[in-house]
C-alpha cells in the first residue's frame, strides 16, 4: 500500500509542476492511460505465465 500512497503523491507533485510551469502533458491522457493499462495487463500476464509453466 505505500507504494501506492507514494505513487500517487508524485503524480500530484508533477502535475502541480506541470500546472504551475503551465506545461502540457507529453501524451494525451486517453492514451496514457491505456498504455498503462497495458503495463498493469503485461505485468499480471508474465506472472500468470510463469507461474504456469513453472
Amino acid at each position: 500500500m505505500n507504494a501506492y500512497v507514494v505513487s500517487m503523491s508524485m503524480g500530484v507533485l508533477i502535475g502541480l509542476l506541470y500546472a504551475l510551469f503551465n506545461l502540457r502533458s507529453p501524451a494525451p491522457p486517453a492514451v496514457a492511460l491505456v498504455g498503462l493499462l497495458g503495463m498493469l495487463l503485461g505485468e499480471k500476464l508474465s506472472v500468470l505465465v510463469v507461474s504456469h509453466w513453472f
